[in-house]
């Protein structure tokens, strides 16, 4: 048995370096986690504009990355460490891809018309890499449409290249509704071979699409749920690709990731009014009040506090939300929402906050004090995703004493167990019609089971607050699937 794995992780993004949402999350925390468990990771990211390069070790010697009709890009290589770990990221260094004020788009929410080009830069830099530093890896470890080209390179360009000859791929779907759908002529640049470009490989609608390429060609496809690993096999959240997806399900896993919880801790968090834990949480109480005093709300322990932290985008149910405002409003609760996105929410909810400003407030933007600050004071967390893959802020409501209310789809089915009167059993609320009048009728519930039945959310608080979604689970079960492939593969190739 092979103690320790070589793995190369690729991600477009990951913290504390850079981040849009939780792809950098799980690419900050499970090279760590892995680590924990013996195997060797370096991760691979892009040096965007953002990222002080005086802050990073420089490595000397220029990358070369073969772009097939652009000929050969040079770039730059530079190093740091995951904070906390030993764990190694490389830093392609590339003005002209990611000198750049957006990841992947920019400030008027525009994506580059290159991304194409940007992002088969990035996936082939990460071979170069691996042959410039003598890294062979056992796994290939790649994250969404952006990196999803590396099984397909493995199997092409790089296959007579000795430092992989052993390399199996891995590819994580971290939201499907994003597949990296580009003009045909990107085929030539990534070197994968015209023979791919067919309707079981990459192309789509006579374009290139890179996560189906990718789904095609990795030896094993993981996304971040088990419940999310069901629904991308269905037309209503496939996105086109359910029929492909189902074709390749026997490779399928569904892992739920992970919370950072020296991050996330009610006994520990410095941006709270009043630390607590499970044994103790009576500083929830002065958390709630602060909340309500940063927000300018009435500071009533009695009323349900309901919070909201996310994107204003659709898929996290803001049209629900906004249809059902009106009834919500004229409920005797109190609702906090921070986020941004889409302008007409941002507009919409900040009205709303001015018409019903003594139970209803809103803060355009995001503060991770301000996140903290919710998940602490509020009583009820709201979630009504259209669809949701994993989430995050569910379990870190959990964490915190906060009972859910989500839609019941993805990682919020599979981390939230629904209130059952007559046992009691139950650590949050679902509903299951994306409707407004079914979000409505939970957050009545919800509030009424806070307000006429003490006994039972204290029994739920306790209940969720004992819930643990740590990172070392998620990263044993990608140590199966990794272990499982990579030996599958030897013996499929001794036979």
């Amino acid at each position: 048995m092979k103690k320790g794995l070589n793995i190369l992780f690729i991600a477009s993004e990951a913290v504390p370096f850079a981040k849009t949402g939780g792809l950098a999350d799980v690419a900050g925390a499970l090279p760590k986690a892995l680590s924990g468990l013996g195997h060797n990771v370096k991760v691979i990211m892009p040096r965007y504009y953002a990222i002080d390069r005086t802050a990073l070790e420089h490595l000397p010697g220029p990358l070369g990355v073969s772009m097939g009709p652009m000929g050969t890009l040079w770039a730059g290589l530079y190093k740091n460490v995951i904070p906390g770990s030993g764990v190694e990221v490389f830093f392609i260094d590339y003005e002209a891809f990611f000198g750049r004020s957006g990841l992947y788009a920019d400030e008027d929410g525009f994506s580059y018309e290159d991304n194409d080009n940007r992002f088969i830069f990035l996936t082939k830099a990460a071979f170069e890499v691996a042959k410039k530093i003598d890294f062979s890896p056992d796994i290939i470890h790649c994250n969404d449409w952006h990196t999803a080209l590396a099984p397909l390179l493995l199997k092409t360009r790089y296959s007579f290249d000795g430092l992989f000859k052993d390399t199996v791929s891995v590819l994580t779907i971290h939201n499907l509704q994003h597949q990296g759908h580009f003009f045909k002529g990107a085929v030539d640049v990534a070197e994968v071979g015209w023979e791919h470009f067919n309707p079981h490989e990459l192309e789509a609608m006579d374009g290139m699409n890179f996560l189906k390429g990718g789904i095609a060609a990795a030896d094993a496809v993981t996304t971040v749920s088990r419940k999310y690993a069901a629904q991308i096999q269905t037309p209503e959240y496939g996105f086109g690709l359910d029929g492909h997806i189902r074709a390749h399900s026997h490779k399928l896993y569904g892992i739920v990731n992970g919370v950072d919880y020296s991050e996330w801790n009610p006994a520990t968090d410095g941006y709270i009014a009043a630390n607590y834990d499970i044994d103790d949480i009576s500083g929830k109480v002065e958390c709630k009040r602060e909340l309500q005093e940063r927000f300018g709300l009435p500071q009533r322990d009695e009323v349900p506090l309901i919070g909201f932290v996310g994107r204003f985008v659709e898929q996290k149910g803001i049209g629900i939300i906004a249809a059902a405002i009106e009834k919500l409003a004229h409920l005797d609760a109190q609702f906090v929402m921070l986020g941004s996105g889409e302008k007409w929410a941002e507009g919409f909810f900040s009205d709303i906050a001015a018409r019903y400003s003594g139970n209803f407030r809103c803060h355009v933007g995001y503060s991770e004090e301000l996140a903290h600050k919710i998940e602490a004071g509020s009583d009820l967390f709201l979630m009504p995703s259209l669809f949701e893959p994993c989430g995050l802020n569910q379990i870190y409501s959990l964490r915190y004493g906060t009972l859910p209310i989500v839609r019941a789809t993805g990682g919020l089915d599979d981390t939230i167990h629904n209130y059952n009167q007559a046992t009691g059993e139950g650590n949050g609320f679902k509903f299951y019609d994306a409707t407004p009048d079914a979000l409505y009728a939970t957050v009545k519930w919800a509030c009424d089971t806070y307000r006429y039945d003490k006994d039972a959310y204290a029994a739920m608080q306790k209940r969720a607050m004992e819930a643990r979604f740590d990172w070392k689970q998620s990263a044993e079960a990608y140590e199966d699937i990794y272990l499982n492939t990579y030996y599958s593969k030897l013996a499929a190739r001794h036979r």
